[in-house]
């Protein structure tokens, strides 16, 4: 490459791993979900407008978007030796112009105006009526780039560009650098370890003691389309939650946070989950569709705005855990006891707590975590309630062994009674556990790898199982 001539970088997918115009779309969702799908429709056929639009809407924080370290190093080298290194993206000019001040490169920039989509040819005509044809080396990423490779003295091709190998049979130069996306990133932000949390569709066939295949399979069913659906959110999430997870010290390596995944993918993949679980359970039968379908919207909610609400963050987390019993015995058409939800869902707000109480602790100063409601001095409240929750679990489990239908079920009433020894013990462990930063970040998945918690629901189970008079009918005696 010739020193004379400057060296122009395409931004999305080139500079940055990310593409600033789906940043945009996302961070729009967030913050004004009315005005950014507003933005979107009416733009649609005029994609400079809906960059420029959206940019308004949810102007990004430059300083956190991910960059490619191998053409970030190429353009500090070409900078620290004198040459003009250049931005030219199709991207609104409002976000391209701070990008490149925030790495100190040229003040001269090429970008999308509101009038202008500098994409493809407009982007080549505009560089070459800059420089002159030849009179530049340029770096980009995909196909529409090729219009502009053609007129550049050199290509440095970034990731994998098919179109981009004619370059060298016309005699350029052509600089290839390390670029794309892998499967094993893209499965990773479904977060598959998330997926142990869908056993809870068995408490429902385990409490109603119908353990048969015939109820056992369409739950199996059931649980692979909660966890498609699951997914699909985690995605959603994860799109919406970009800025925040950048800021936070582990979730900033998440796939999407970090451009290990393109947006775009992630998107796609979102569809086919989408609907992968929406398939299965209408398969299944109608109350199973209908109860994936309120998880969903209810996920939605959770992720567009009531997790960053104090108190109905909690409930809602414990009203999606409830909503998998429910989602078990519709799946297996199991009746599901009026007790067994007002039991279990003081338990869900209990580690929705410890949720936050993990959180918390682990937090480096006493400010709002990003995109949540509580601070560390909310760690007082927090243990209270969580507190209360255990509290009211166990009276109404203690006062469904006195009911007509618990004394049905578990004739034995003493050792029921007996299981609550157990059960306080793992809720208050868990509590406690929460409080001084020992857990993961969801209290489900840590409770599903927490040996000595396994061993107190299991004993909890037993003596239940015992009460029940199961043991006796499976082993005699």
């Amino acid at each position: 490459m010739t020193d004379m001539k400057p060296l122009v970088l395409d931004v999305d997918g080139t500079f940055l791993r990310t593409d600033m115009l789906f940043e945009t779309f996302w961070a729009g969702l967030g913050r004004a979900p009315g005005a950014t799908l507003s933005a979107v429709v009416r733009n649609i056929s005029h994609p400079e407008r809906m960059k420029a639009e959206l940019a308004r809407i949810a102007p990004l924080r430059v300083d956190l978007l991910p960059v490619n370290a191998d053409v970030a190093d190429l353009a500090l080298k070409n900078r620290m030796a004198g040459r003009e290194v250049i931005f030219a993206s199709a991207s609104d000019r409002s976000l391209v112009a701070p990008l490149a001040a925030e790495y100190g490169l040229s003040e001269r920039v090429f970008a999308s105006d509101g009038s202008t989509n500098l994409k493809g040819a407009a982007k080549a005509a505009a560089l070459v009526e800059a420089f002159g044809e030849r009179g530049f080396d340029y770096a980009g990423d995909s196909s529409a780039d090729l219009a502009v490779w053609e007129k550049a003295e050199n290509a440095v091709v970034v990731g994998h560009v098919v179109s981009a190998r004619a370059l060298s049979g016309n005699g350029q130069n052509v600089v290839e650098m390390p670029g794309g996306w892998k499967w094993r990133a893209l499965i990773k932000s479904f977060r598959p370890h998330q997926w142990v949390k869908n056993v809870l569709l068995l408490l429902a066939m385990i409490a109603a003691h119908r353990f048969d295949l015939e109820t056992l399979i369409p739950i199996l069913f059931g649980i692979v389309a909660f966890s498609a659906a699951a997914s699909s959110i985690y995605i959603v999430n994860d799109l919406l939650d970009l800025e925040a997870d950048r800021l936070h010290q582990t979730k900033c390596r998440r796939p999407y946070a970090s451009g290990d995944v393109p947006i775009v993918v992630g998107m796609v993949a979102f569809v086919v989950l989408a609907l992968l679980s929406l398939g299965i359970a209408a398969m299944l039968n109608w109350a199973f569709l209908g109860v994936i379908l309120l998880y969903m919207v209810l996920s939605l909610a959770y992720s567009l705005k009531l997790k960053r609400m104090r108190w109905v963050d909690i409930a809602t987390l414990a009203a999606l855990y409830t909503i998998r019993v429910i989602a078990g015995a519709a799946a297996g058409q199991v009746d599901v006891s009026i007790y067994m939800l007002i039991f279990i869902f003081p338990i869900f707000v209990t580690l929705g707590c410890v949720k936050r109480l993990t959180e918390l602790t682990l937090a480096k100063s006493d400010e709002r975590l990003p995109g949540r409601g509580y601070g560390r001095p909310d760690r007082g409240d927090l243990l209270n309630v969580a507190g209360l929750g255990t509290i009211g679990a166990l009276v109404i489990f203690f006062l469904y062994s006195l009911s007509q239908q618990g004394q049905e079920l578990y004739p034995t009433t003493w050792i029921l009674w007996a299981a609550m020894i157990p059960m306080a013990w793992w809720l208050l462990r868990m509590v406690l556990l929460g409080w001084f930063g020992k857990q993961d970040h969801d209290p489900i998945v840590f409770a599903m790898r927490d040996k000595f918690g396994i061993g107190l629901l299991m004993i909890t189970l037993s003596l239940m199982f015992w009460a029940a008079g199961l043991w006796s009918e499976w082993f005699g005696g």
